[in-house]
């Protein structure tokens, strides 16, 4: 209880007491001066007395018991599955995920990636409902990771042998520990960092069974290379709870045992406390005396099992509850990443189409450059369309008003002049002249109707918000995407296939003949001012 606390309840006590004194001496003497002439009137100032007192005790005890009494132990509320409680608000957390993410799959079209996020998602259904505790064991090829769990279970499990790549699946037992009221499967998985396109792939098992674990034991046999540091590293900031576990030591002096310890200790405090990091020999080598008799050391598996039964008891409810949280909480990740690789591919068929729509009406019925815009380049349809892909509805006003903002701004960055420049260099190189002045406004109009949509993929994208540059921003990235090299060879390819050879189809000689004498700078200068002046 804190100093002040006492403090102010002794000088309470203490008035409480000195009034009560003061109270009961008065009020004696006016007892005995009225109880002989009035009897009943006295009784009842007795009464009255005794009652004050015992309001006055009452509100001090009341006080006591409110302010200086224990707390209730179940502020965080919990539940029972199975033999394990657990903590309500995490479970509620993980279930309104999973809710979340049913919601998310039936937008998913792919049914085989549907199919696969909701049988993962029962899983961890299932998981919650039996309450076993996952104690996965992970680590480099031939670290002792199978001695280890041979020791902890007490008998030969699997395979123990030195060549690395021994266990090639993820391997479960269960284990009962005393003093730990739950089960607890022990989770024995592959080597990471092994050569070979079969080591990537057990390597790769691994971590999957490490991501999913509740208590992570990651098992060494000398200090941590780079390469080890950083997938535990990994998994600690995702958050799992992990032990490093010092294995082999048999095969070291005390004095190499003690640095190597210390340096482990040191390089991991940061994520694993020290008094997470032991020592052990799950499988001592067999010693050989000078005298020729070979001794079979005992193995050293106390302290590792000490510490899990310390972390089980005191976190075990919180090491399920958060295990169940965090694989949801990925688990929507995941869908989360298909679904938005589902709308940008339907997003994509949406701008193409409008692009090359728009491109062959300004090619065939020539129109004022602001028309164009107006029509082509930020199309008010094709605003509507995309934002219904990211669950948006916008009617045709708003649409309207969208395009035309982004309209000004293609024009005020300088972007729509930079477009037909481009446009015009790259053409040069697939066309005559007199092909290039008749078909750049066309092309022109499809290539800013791609920039204008992509954009507005990003604002809605962004849950109509265009960030913090401003829809500035968001348009000069698209443009700077836009004129990559690789991206307008191909944009030019498609516009020669879809818009040139219809339109060159459709021309006569004698036109073919006028548009000859056109020299191509002219027509590019003139209409990039012409752009210019109409905005």
């Amino acid at each position: 209880m804190p100093l002040l606390r006492l403090v102010a309840l002794f000088l309470g006590l203490s008035i409480i007491l000195g009034l009560s004194i003061w109270l009961v001496t008065s009020l004696s003497h006016l007892y005995m001066q009225i109880s002989f002439t009035a009897p009943i009137l006295a009784n009842l100032l007795l009464l009255l007395v005794i009652t004050l007192i015992g309001a006055i005790m009452g509100g001090y005890i009341y006080y006591v018991n409110k302010y200086t009494g224990k707390k209730p132990r179940s502020k965080r509320r919990k539940r029972r599955v199975g033999n394990v409680r657990v903590p309500e608000e995490k479970t509620q957390v993980a279930a309104q995920n999973l809710k979340a993410l049913r919601k998310q799959v039936g937008q998913i079209q792919d049914t085989i990636a549907q199919k696969a996020l909701l049988n993962r998602s029962q899983q961890i259904e299932a998981d919650l409902q039996r309450g076993e505790v996952k104690v996965v064991i992970f680590g480099t090829g031939s670290a002792g990771k199978t001695s280890l769990v041979n020791a902890l279970i007490g008998e030969i499990v699997g395979e123990v042998n030195p060549i690395m790549g021994t266990t090639t699946q993820g391997e479960t037992y269960s284990l009962k520990l005393k003093g730990v009221g739950r089960e607890i499967l022990i989770i024995d998985t592959p080597g990471i960092l092994e050569a070979g396109i079969a080591g990537t792939e057990r390597g790769e098992i691994a971590r999957k069974l490490a991501t999913e674990a509740d208590l992570l034991v990651f098992t060494v046999d000398n200090d941590l290379r780079q390469s080890e540091y950083e997938p535990l590293k990994t998994l600690a900031e995702i958050g799992k709870r992990s032990l490093l576990v010092f294995n082999k030591i048999d095969l070291y002096t005390d004095e190499d045992r003690d640095i190597i310890l210390g340096r482990l200790k040191e390089r991991v405090k940061t994520f694993i406390p020290p008094s997470d990091v032991t020592a052990i020999s799950a499988n001592p080598q067999p010693v050989q005396l000078p005298s020729g008799e070979i001794i079979e050391p005992t193995v050293e598996i106390l302290p590792l099992i000490k510490r899990l039964v310390a972390v089980l008891r005191a976190e075990g409810e919180d090491l399920i509850a958060d295990n169940i949280l965090l694989q949801s909480h990925r688990l929507g990740e995941e869908a989360r990443k298909i679904i938005e690789i589902q709308r940008r591919r339907e997003s994509d068929k949406v701008i193409d189409r409008y692009q090359w729509i728009g491109a062959g009406v300004i090619a065939v019925t020539p129109v004022p450059v602001v028309d164009m815009l107006a029509t082509a380049a930020v199309n008010a349809q094709m605003v509507i369309e995309i934002g219904k892909i990211y669950g948006v509805e916008l009617d045709l006003e708003r649409g309207k008003e969208l395009a035309l903002s982004l309209g000004k701004t293609l024009v005020s960055l300088g972007i729509v002049k930079g477009a037909v420049d481009i446009l015009a260099k790259a053409l040069q190189f697939n066309l005559a002249t007199y092909v290039v002045g008749k078909v750049i406004q066309a092309v022109s109009a499809a290539y800013l109707t791609r920039i204008a949509g992509k954009s507005f993929v990003e604002y809605f994208k962004h849950n109509l918000d265009w960030g913090d540059g401003g829809i500035t921003e968001v348009v000069q990235q698209q443009f700077q995407l836009s004129r990559r090299d690789e991206f307008v060879k191909s944009f030019v390819q498609d516009a020669i296939s879809k818009v040139v050879q219809p339109l060159s189809e459709a021309w006569g000689d004698e036109e073919l003949e006028e548009l000859e004498e056109l020299e191509e700078r002219e027509v590019v200068e003139e209409m990039a001012a012409q752009l210019e002046d109409d905005w």
